[in-house]
């Protein structure tokens, strides 16, 4: 399946009528033998300005844009230093973190540490997920979708609080 990453506009209480990025959609691009993947067509014009690969939960790589974890990081250093798990947080975050520029053809190199984290071989799945996009082991996302899609059709009560 193809979708896009988009620019929507974003309406909140201040009703500043910002743009801000969706990204939609499950791609399934391969892996090349370098460890490269070419990013969906439709999300390059928001990541052709750089990109920032992380460990995700899940076992996924989370892909982000750089300017969306920059303000994630700005948020995320005014949190207590003096928290043994805002601390363990942000070492295994930053630490696993890669930053880079997608080349002409639009790939980016998937580091062998975050390749080896998430399971990733050659099939892969692009799935987005709002202001980021994740990038999964095409079999572990099948398991992982199958499991949830059931749950998600049978949600009675408030996930977000505040949003529904």
């Amino acid at each position: 399946m193809e979708y896009s990453g988009v620019k929507w506009n974003c309406w909140d209480e201040s009703a500043t009528g910002e743009e801000w990025l969706v990204l939609l959609g499950t791609h399934t691009p391969k892996l090349d033998e370098k460890g490269r993947l070419v990013l969906p067509a439709k999300f390059r014009a928001v990541l052709d300005e750089g990109v920032v690969m992380t460990k995700g939960q899940d076992r996924c790589v989370v892909l982000w844009p750089a300017s969306e974890f920059e303000e994630y990081a700005r948020r995320l250093n005014e949190a207590s230093r003096s928290n043994a798990a805002v601390r363990s947080y942000l070492r295994v975050l930053f630490s696993s973190a890669h930053d880079q520029t997608p080349d002409k053809q639009g790939r980016v190199g998937v580091p062998t540490t975050l390749r080896d984290y998430a399971n990733l071989d050659k099939e892969v799945v692009v799935a987005g997920n709002g202001t980021t996009a994740e990038i999964w082991d095409g079999p572990a996302w099948s398991v992982y979708l199958d499991a949830q899609e059931s749950e998600f059709a049978d949600l009675a009560e408030e996930v977000v609080p505040g949003i529904f």
